[in-house]
């Protein structure tokens, strides 16, 4: 076949296949739509420091626990007792509800409950209502005070990578042990305990009576401990090496609340809270300066040094001894037996109760007292000074990635 031959063929073949193609295979079929075309995927927004933080509706926060980091959250329901309070007060005074007759039992989730008729307080069921509420407060405070203003601070002050997180779990401490351990010095001033006046935790019990700060104080230190620990097993800070160790203390801090409050030892708890309180506030200092400048944390924990030691240590044996040496001071009628049912707690074996777990606390401040020396030794004489309890001081300090 020629060569113009097969180029007519060709052009036949063509013409041939595009009037088949235009031809339906039956009435109702439609002409083909073009293939859209395929278009790329978006790129997916890298997640920032703010997500973490962000509210994602009230009920979804609450069933999946993120209102434990979402200070939106946490506030929308800090706000729940105040305002049905509120509405409840203002529809007495009004006269829609009758004082007498609808008793507004909101006011016991703000409130101290159960005054008695000299002005004191006693011990009440709705002690719980209170904790309830005093925990959903010190998480929004805790998150507030972490996302608004400790994180901007840290950046301010130049800190960096993982030590922004350090930064703001220590100011964090500074900010709760500096309001609670004055609060704390305030309400011991005023009993008879005042500068570790031993003698007094035992003399005069039961008490049972409470002033207003006393209680308030009370119940707001043991919310604080609550909701701290639902912090650590919730995970939401990162874990220290000294992690088993932070375990044990919280569950030793709360036992001793716990029985205390019930007992009535409430002042010997108060003791216990100053000499804790007082020491991690000069921590948490100690720890946000050496964030900030290395070269003024030296003295400042040196300082923190004796500050521990006297506090953690040379009062808490102080106490100790006064519970081995001291407890017998309670009137014989009131420690020989131990009836809850008719609100009779002491009996001869609470003594132990009360010391083993001070005791046990006090083993594990002189670990953390042997770490706390191990560092000052190698900051003085090594310039060294990483704190050995964290895992993440020495990482890489990365840029973090910038809250919307």
């Amino acid at each position: 076949m020629s060569q113009r031959h097969k180029h007519l063929h060709r052009r036949r073949a063509s013409s041939v296949t595009v009037a088949l193609n235009q031809i339906p295979l039956n009435h109702n079929q439609q002409s083909p739509s073009p293939e859209p075309a395929v278009k790329p995927l978006p790129s997916r927004r890298r997640p920032t420091e703010g997500d973490r933080y962000r509210s994602k509706g009230l009920w979804s926060d609450i069933k999946t626990g993120r209102w434990l980091l979402a200070p939106a959250s946490s506030f929308r329901l800090s706000l729940i007792a105040p305002s049905l309070y509120l509405i409840h007060h203002l529809l007495s005074t009004y006269g829609i509800i009758g004082r007498s007759q609808v008793p507004n039992v909101f006011e016991h989730f703000i409130l101290p409950s159960n005054k008695l008729e000299d002005g004191r307080y006693g011990k009440s069921w709705w002690d719980f209502a209170f904790l309830a509420h005093y925990i959903v407060v010190w998480t929004f405070v805790r998150q507030f005070m972490t996302v608004r203003v400790l994180r901007p601070m840290a950046r301010a002050l130049g800190v960096k990578g993982q030590k922004i997180v350090r930064f703001t779990e220590q100011g964090y401490a500074i900010f709760y042990f500096g309001i609670l351990g004055v609060y704390g010095l305030y309400v011991m001033r005023d009993l008879p305990i005042w500068w570790f006046n031993t003698e007094h935790f035992w003399l005069e019990y039961p008490h049972r009576k409470m002033t207003f700060h006393l209680k308030t104080y009370y119940l707001l230190q043991a919310a604080y401990w609550l909701q701290q620990t639902i912090i650590m097993i919730a995970k939401i800070e990162k874990p220290r090496k000294d992690y088993k160790e932070l375990v044990a203390h919280h569950i030793i801090t709360l036992w001793l609340i716990g029985w205390s409050y019930t007992v009535y030892l409430t002042y010997i708890g108060v003791a216990i809270f100053i000499t804790m309180d007082v020491s991690d506030l000069f921590l948490g200092l100690a720890k946000c300066v050496n964030y900030v400048s290395e070269f003024y944390s030296v003295p400042l924990f040196a300082w923190f040094t004796i500050v521990w030691t006297y506090m953690r240590h040379y009062l808490n044996i102080v106490i100790l001894y006064s519970v081995w040496t001291q407890f017998d001071l309670i009137p014989l009628p009131d420690r020989t037996t131990f009836d809850p049912w008719n609100d009779r707690w002491i009996d001869w074996w609470m003594k132990w109760q009360i010391f083993i777990p001070i005791l046990l606390l006090q083993l594990l401040n002189l670990v953390w007292y042997f770490l706390i020396l191990r560092i000052l030794v190698r900051a003085v004489f090594l310039n060294d000074r990483k704190d050995e309890r964290s895992d993440d001081e020495d990482e890489a300090e990365g840029d973090e990635a910038k809250e919307e």
